[in-house]
């Protein structure tokens, strides 16, 4: 392989390409980045068996070929690389000469044989969404998916609905449940379970500006295509909660309050808790207030904030962490939050519309 590029380009490949290499991997070139060098494209991949980032980029290709490179040490080497164009040449012993103008680096890579094959997906469903959209609503609910090493691998991810031309996005970890749903020109109908660990790379990629991504969904696999790159991640299997059982519409009490005047009370009373000293936050909705008070061994805290509150009075607990999570994730000025009984699960909803719903399971006071 002879290949000549720029190195702007080939460094943010392989910024994001190696997001999904192995860093301790059974198989070597499991912990390498792909190179494949035909027409006038170089291809890159990382790979971790679950999953997967590819691009491509331009190239002066002299001599195609493929090889693989550690990810970490070729990372670092495109990284401190001066100059503006970068020459990557190989021979069939896999040794690999790496140079500008005048510096150069030899390094021993891998047989590209040896690299498991990326799943593809060849008859699968696809969907076009614009970025933000898709961006907006997994950073809503993302924050909800349950810790890598829950016992219940199918609550690690967030279930995508498509169905009566609306997408819906849940995540639940048992504590709390995050919903965001939008309406979407599609007559599929599609339920599959994505791994949070794959839409933090998502989210990563996706842009603010309005353009198009596209979703490819087979039965074990889903690609997301997102300005060049391709995402390849498993789908978890398993039986998701049927969490419109756990929504309740009947509430006893509804309060409007400034988004951003609760998040500040809460973070300000949660000063007195830490990881060692984990005591509830005491929630006190009455008087057209919310009181909000934590006391612990390092201490007490109480603060007041207004509040629109129609209905029952009530006093209940939560979570510090929990709550702040749904408050800031909430992304309005306003909130509405409904409540029935000390012993239910807390709706925050927005002002107005049901855009997104999140839910937080109240602590026993």
């Amino acid at each position: 392989m002879n290949i000549l590029c720029s190195k702007v380009e080939l460094l943010e490949a392989v910024s994001n390409v190696q997001r999904a290499v192995s860093t301790k991997a059974s198989l070597p070139a499991l912990e390498g980045i792909l190179l494949r060098a035909q027409g006038s494209t170089l291809y890159l991949a990382g790979f971790d068996m679950e999953l997967g980032i590819t691009t491509t980029i331009p190239a002066t290709v002299q001599q195609p070929g493929e090889i693989v490179l550690s990810a970490r040490m070729f990372g670092d080497i495109v990284r401190k690389m001066p100059g503006d164009q970068i020459s990557i040449v190989t021979d069939n012993k896999y040794n690999t000469i790496i140079r500008n103008d005048v510096t150069e680096f030899s390094i021993m890579g891998m047989s590209a044989g040896d690299y498991p094959d990326i799943p593809n997906i060849e008859d699968g469903i696809s969907v076009t969404l614009p970025q933000p959209l898709l961006k907006s609503m997994v950073r809503q609910t993302i924050f909800a998916v349950a810790a890598p090493n829950d016992p219940r691998p199918i609550y690690t991810g967030t279930k995508f609905e498509m169905n009566n031309n609306s997408l819906r996005l849940v995540s639940l970890d048992g504590y709390r449940l995050a919903m965001r749903t939008e309406q979407l020109t599609t007559e599929e109908e599609l339920s599959f379970v994505v791994p949070g660990k794959t839409l933090q790379e998502v989210l990563k990629l996706l842009s603010d500006e309005d353009k198009p991504c596209a979703l490819i969904v087979g039965r074990r696999h889903i690609i997301f295509e997102i300005d060049g790159y391709a995402v390849i991640s498993r789908l978890l299997d398993g039986e998701f909660m049927a969490y419109d059982k756990i929504i309740f519409d009947d509430m006893s009490t509804t309060v409007t309050v400034n988004t951003r005047a609760f998040i500040d009370a809460v973070d300000r009373v949660s000063l007195v808790v830490n990881d060692r000293l984990k005591s509830p936050l005491v929630c006190e909705f009455r008087n057209s207030s919310i009181s909000v008070s934590c006391t612990t061994p390092l201490g007490s805290a109480n603060d007041c904030i207004p509040a629109d509150i129609v209905g029952d009075e009530e006093d209940m607990g939560f979570n510090s962490r929990f709550l702040l999570d749904a408050l800031r994730n909430s992304e309005s000025d306003e909130v509405r939050v409904e409540l029935k009984g000390a012993h239910k699960p807390m709706k925050v909803m927005p002002k107005e519309g049901d855009s997104f719903l999140f839910l937080v399971l109240p602590v026993r006071l």
